[in-house]
């Protein structure tokens, strides 16, 4: 199986790292200067995926995630206004022969053909689809779980592999919260600990938090802010200057909350241009800071390990 998280370096050489999936994925291993650890060099392979059939075409894809048999599911926003001037998807407004959208899941093998394509908003389904899709995780057993950070997104979504709904975590439409124990605060990425049965929420774009749930029923289990506090004040300020010391709370938007082989949780603030590692209780161990004049969006989007 391919490794989905990638070491960079001994710890994060790069909190953004850009990943191009093909036959070429993998090769070129450097050496670390600091502690001979092999880190792998990115090859970006121009032609995966092939060709997608039905003139389909895709918008912002905003997450990717590899199974146990190595197929790549991606997450892509496929609403009208991903699409700019939305020429591209004439076909679908019946004014050119060229495109349309795809669905939002696409499951390719590793040559990147695609295998299934499935999800989006139908009308009377037992769950409400993401305003806006952000965030993929496939579980060891299948289960694709499915975050959001659109206007209503309080919820995480949970299909098998082939798009049949499981069940949904959280409340849609519910009144953001970073201490709430029902619903959440537009999601920006999943994470699960397989050993421990548990998935990490990045929450997210709205609230400030690391919430921890239950892989097998959704349940709540609990949650954290920056530096482990056990509640979150969502009107604290959260001013950054570079230079200084961060905000007591996470700036935001928490893009990730990935467990490592270390026993450890390693939380991108990316607004804050830092990266907390905390125990799985939520104990706060250390603080690293990237790039800290980036400003604007941040630098710490995501990490990958091996």
């Amino acid at each position: 199986m391919i490794n989905k998280k990638l070491a960079i370096g001994s710890f994060l050489a790069a909190a953004l790292v850009a990943l191009g999936i093909g036959q070429s994925k993998l090769q070129e291993p450097t050496i670390a200067a600091s502690n001979d650890t092999m880190a792998p060099a990115f090859q970006v392979d121009p032609l995966w995926p092939k060709p997608l059939p039905n003139h389909w075409i895709t918008g912002n894809t905003i997450g990717v995630d590899v199974d146990d048999r190595d197929h790549i599911f991606t997450v892509h926003r496929n609403t009208e206004n991903m699409f700019g001037g939305r020429t591209e998807i004439g076909l679908a407004l019946g004014v050119a022969e060229c495109c349309t959208p795809a669905p939002p899941i696409l499951e390719y093998d590793i040559e990147g053909n695609l295998i299934n394509a499935w999800g989006g908003p139908v009308e009377g389904a037992p769950y409400q689809w993401p305003e806006s899709n952000h965030g993929i995780e496939v579980a060891a057993n299948g289960d694709v779980w499915i975050g959001g950070n659109g206007g209503p997104d309080s919820h995480v979504l949970v299909f098998s592999r082939d798009g049949d709904y499981i069940r949904t975590v959280g409340v849609p439409g519910e009144e953001f919260d970073s201490n709430s124990t029902t619903a959440f605060g537009r999601v920006a990425e999943i994470a699960i600990d397989e050993e421990a049965g548990e998935a990490y929420f990045a929450d997210g774009y709205v609230n400030k938090r690391v919430a921890v749930v239950d892989v097998a029923t959704g349940a709540f289990k609990r949650y954290w802010g920056a530096y482990g506090s056990s509640t979150v004040d969502d009107d604290a300020d959260d001013t950054y200057t570079p230079g200084q010391p961060g905000p007591d709370v996470f700036r935001g938007p928490v893009h990730c909350a990935e467990p490592s082989n270390d026993g450890l949780i390693y939380v991108c603030d990316r607004g804050a241009d830092r990266v907390q590692v905390f125990r799985p209780d939520g104990t706060f161990v250390s603080e690293h800071i990237y790039n800290p004049a980036t400003l604007a969006q941040g630098s710490t989007w995501d990490i990958a390990f091996s």
